[in-house]
């Protein structure tokens, strides 16, 4: 009897051992599966703060600095998401950070263009108002004084006008075709330092009437910029270079050059691809450049200033294409009529070579009066057409009345020009 219950007896423990080994087998794995876990939740939630971190220490500042130079990209997560819930968190703020940026910069840039029309709006007007002085007006001091607000005025026009462009604006004025030689001496009239700017003899070139203001605004910012970083009793030298299927308009300034660097940008920048909002351009913005690129992109032709000047300095091309250009005899003529007593007010024109210069008074070369009516049958009761205000000036306005200044100033009134002038 003892031997049979023995047995059972250890049978029994061999039992329980075996479904006490089993248990602990069990509960091990159960453990380390408990720890893996728990490595697994520690590792993510340090993941997870490390995101948080980089997203208040890198990707914030990012969409800060990106407001100030849009081109800088904003910076992505600091660790690949899955498609788990967080990531697609993750992917969301990313996105929200985006938009951010990209509706602050466009509110921006509307707000800014809206400022620059009004003011263009009011130079406008303080044009014209300055333009019917110099039209009434032949006193040598007073004349001085009206010219120098023109030029002041001229150059306001411009700096709006070029900020507004930048901020998505068109340049807000059309023109009739004109001369190669006509542009540039409307774009010298624009900026500061119109002096020192050497034009080239006459040329029948002339430039397609939706492209006329596009091209003169940006000779005039390449002019200014070649201006204002040489030395100031340097020249800065225009000239035109026909090629195969278009022309140039070469710009040589005797300045300091760029260096490879500045040279790169202001490529990208020209290009059109570069374009950048005004806060990303410097304090004070450079806008030239960036300003010449968009109208570039916009209107079909080139901008280039990777050569060195002949002069030390930087040479600007500005590659015309053929389609942009055309012959000014090619012009059809604008038929006109005689002049009314009352007829628009006089437009002063510089006088060419084999024209005798007439003069008032006081000196002054005398204005004649071009006829740009359209036709109409005259009758005795028909009052003659009215000219809107843009017509009465052209880019050639300031050089003339500039020129017309000093040379009176120099020159004294002789006995068959002592008639008093009735302009």
């Amino acid at each position: 009897m003892a031997l049979p219950l023995l047995t059972a007896v250890a049978c029994g423990l061999l039992v329980a051992v075996l479904v006490l080994a089993a248990l602990l087998v069990r509960q091990r794995g159960a453990v380390l599966r408990v720890r893996g876990r728990c490595a697994e939740l520690e590792a993510e939630r340090r993941v997870r703060e490390n995101e948080a971190l980089h997203l208040v220490q890198t990707r914030l500042p990012g969409v800060v600095a990106s407001l100030a130079d849009p081109a800088m990209p904003v910076p992505g997560p600091a660790y690949g998401h899955g498609g788990d819930p967080y990531g697609a968190v993750v992917s969301f703020v990313g996105w929200h950070l985006r938009q951010t940026r990209d509706t602050a910069t466009q509110a921006a840039a509307s707000t800014l263009k809206s400022m620059m029309r009004s003011v263009q709006n009011l130079a406008n007007e303080q044009q014209v108002a300055i333009s019917d002085a110099e039209q009434r007006h032949d006193d040598p001091e007073v004349l001085a004084d009206l010219l120098k607000i023109d030029h002041a005025n001229s150059q306001l026009t411009r700096r709006a006008q070029a900020t507004a462009v930048l901020c998505g604006s068109w340049p807000g004025q059309q023109r009739s075709a004109s001369t190669l030689t006509d542009i540039a001496r409307g774009a010298t009239s624009r900026i500061r330092d119109f002096p020192r700017v050497v034009i080239p003899a006459p040329s029948d070139t002339a430039v397609v009437s939706r492209a006329v203001e596009p091209v003169v605004l940006a000779v005039a910012e390449l002019l200014d910029n070649g201006a204002r970083h040489s030395q100031p009793g340097s020249t800065v030298e225009v000239n035109f270079q026909q090629a195969h299927n278009g022309l140039a308009i070469v710009i040589d300034d005797a300045g300091v050059g760029m260096t490879a660097e500045t040279v790169q940008r202001a490529a990208w920048l020209l290009s059109g691809q570069g374009r950048q909002e005004i806060a990303g351009l410097g304090d004070p913005p450079r806008i030239g450049f960036a300003v010449v690129g968009v109208l570039a992109a916009r209107y079909g032709f080139t901008v280039s200033v990777d050569t060195r000047s002949p002069y030390g300095g930087l040479r600007a091309v500005l590659f015309l294409p053929s389609e942009l250009l055309t012959r000014a005899d090619a012009q059809a003529p604008v038929p006109v009529a005689a002049p009314a007593p009352e007829a628009a007010p006089a437009e002063v024109v510089p006088p060419t070579a084999d024209e005798e210069v007439r003069r008032t008074a006081n000196g002054l070369p005398r204005r004649t009066r071009r006829t740009t009516l359209p036709e109409f049958t005259a009758s005795p009761k028909s009052a003659p057409p009215k000219l809107e205000p843009a017509a009465v000036r052209t880019p050639a306005t300031l050089a003339a009345w500039q020129r017309g200044t000093q040379e009176g100033r120099r020159s004294a009134p002789t006995a068959a020009d002592s008639g008093k002038d009735t302009q």
